[in-house]
């Protein structure tokens, strides 16, 4: 894990939500009132903040995670995995109750569907995320969802900008953004499905549509495209589009988040944004080629390969 800023490697802080990931590949899913048969079933880490914490340090990052677990034996399972990967837990509070859990279904051509339980990840308190942040030593990036409070993820966001560092947030799961996060906000990474909640439109993401949100949120914004890769709005309002190399989908999930902790990253180590966007694609495509969420991300070393590609 080389990668380096300054001498030292790039901070990350990720705000955000800690799941125990339980994953049924099917060839399609129910309908109402109907059952069918599994073909496998496999549990794994997620939750969207520590999956785009994982990504982060598997490129190499120093990362710091800012949330809640339950007293159960998930949170247990969580932290044993931070600990494999060498993403630091200092910032995790413990709360009595469960820990956060999402049932996955997986159908054949890759499409999955998602149930997210919040659990412990309700509870975090916007001064625990605070005081967190603050005890980071030279952060340069704050990375937050939708998937806990959104008060807690201000917080974190304002405590990030006190320090000098860019604030990322991933809406998702889409939902209206709260005047305090958004002022807090320097970049908007939604998917084509979460813009068009947020924006108000419909079908494909128009070149217009997301440069007039990009001007009325008053934030940096990139639209991920799934297979067509992402668009990034510049600073003038212009739409540049960055295409994806094409791959054999497998399973689909967590491949936001792969975008998401790589575009942090590269952002983090100073790279050109279009260069960041690249960098975020070439992970999220490597990702969707496995199947699991964090368990399908590009590992350390072709991680070092991706990243030299595009920096």
């Amino acid at each position: 894990m080389g990668t380096e800023r300054q001498g030292r490697a790039p901070v990350i802080a990720v705000v955000g939500s800690m799941n125990i990931d339980l994953v049924t590949y099917a060839r399609r899913a129910p309908g109402p009132g109907e059952t069918v048969m599994g073909e496998r079933f496999q549990s794994g880490f997620g939750g969207k903040g520590a999956n785009q914490a994982v990504m982060a340090r598997l490129l190499g990052a120093k990362v710091t995670f800012i949330g809640a677990l339950g007293d159960d034996a998930y949170a247990d399972m969580t932290l044993e995995n931070f600990g494999r990967v060498g993403v630091d837990a200092s910032g995790v509070m413990r709360v009595t109750g469960s820990s956060g859990v999402a049932p996955i279904w997986v159908e054949a051509d890759g499409t999955n569907r998602i149930i997210v339980v919040p659990g412990a990840n309700d509870l975090v308190t916007p001064e625990h995320a605070a005081a967190a942040v603050r005890g980071i030593a030279d952060l340069d990036v704050c990375v937050g969802q939708l998937e806990i409070p959104q008060a807690v993820t201000a917080a974190g966001f304002a405590a990030s900008r006190e320090r000098g560092a860019t604030t990322i947030l991933n809406p998702a799961p889409a939902a209206p953004i709260s005047a305090e996060l958004l002022a807090a906000t320097d970049w908007l990474i939604p998917n084509e499905v979460e813009f068009a909640v947020l924006a108000g439109t419909s079908g494909e993401a128009s070149d217009p549509a997301m440069a007039a949100f990009a001007a009325a949120t008053q934030t940096r914004l990139v639209v991920t495209l799934g297979a067509r890769g992402a668009a990034l709005v510049d600073r003038d309002g212009a739409v540049r589009h960055v295409s994806a190399t094409p791959v054999a989908a497998v399973d689909t999930t967590g491949a936001g988040d792969a975008f998401v902790g790589a575009f942090a990253v590269g952002l983090a180590l100073g790279l050109e944004e279009t260069a960041a966007v690249s960098l975020g694609i070439a992970c999220a495509s490597d990702s969707v080629t496995r199947p699991g969420t964090q368990a399908s991300f590009p590992h350390a070393a072709r991680g070092t390969e991706l990243l030299a590609a595009v920096g």
